[in-house]
């Protein structure tokens, strides 16, 4: 497993809730992160049917136009009584054009389970994979996996995403409820980040 040589990553995200809680989960381990916005480069379009291969794609491009390791994420909410989705296709939900309305989306959710004939909570889980791309190509990835049940109304103002439906297995709190250092002792993306560490930076 490659090791980083420096402190400088690029956060391939546009996504200003990711960009804060990468950021928090990279904090006191070496990282001096930079967003990809600031070196002018667009999102690639996330056409692959895993979230791997989105991870993957984000973090390469990223590499590519900055000439720095890049680490990116793609997460996905998988719901037992809607087949696993959206999973990959989660951030669909809420695209409405020019911008992504996830309170909509949440709504989309609640109308398909309620249709499902399932009773809540609804079973579900929240899937992350990042990945750390370096400028000559070479990318690894790494997953971790929250399960938990979707709830309805929404609850709280914390989190981003679907963050105000889901509560993690054992919690009788949203993810939206929970402060940002309460989330992260449960999460996907830190349980994702954390084998990235472990990995990558030795920590």
């Amino acid at each position: 497993m490659r090791k980083l040589s420096g402190p400088e990553v690029v956060l391939a995200t546009h996504n200003e809730g990711k960009i804060a809680e990468l950021s928090e989960l990279l904090a006191g381990r070496g990282i001096v992160p930079s967003v990809v916005s600031s070196f002018g480069l667009d999102a690639p379009a996330e056409t692959a049917d895993t979230l791997q291969g989105n991870a993957r794609m984000k973090a390469q491009c990223a590499a590519a136009g900055t000439g720095l390791p890049a680490l990116s994420d793609d997460s996905g909410l998988e719901v037992d009584a809607l087949d696993g989705a959206p999973g990959v296709r989660t951030a669909e939900w809420a695209e409405t054009g020019t911008r992504r309305d996830y309170p909509m989306a949440m709504e989309k959710l609640r109308v398909r389970l309620e249709a499902s004939g399932e009773r809540q909570p609804w079973p579900a889980r929240f899937r992350c994979v990042v990945c750390i791309a370096w400028p000559d190509g070479k990318a690894e990835t790494f997953s971790g996996v929250v399960e938990g049940a979707i709830v309805w109304p929404m609850r709280g103002g914390n989190g981003f995403g679907f963050d105000p439906v889901f509560v993690p297995a054992g919690e009788r709190r949203t993810f939206a409820e929970m402060t940002p250092d309460e989330k992260s002792c449960y999460s996907h993306r830190a349980r994702a980040v954390q084998r990235f560490a472990a990995s990558c930076l030795g920590s």
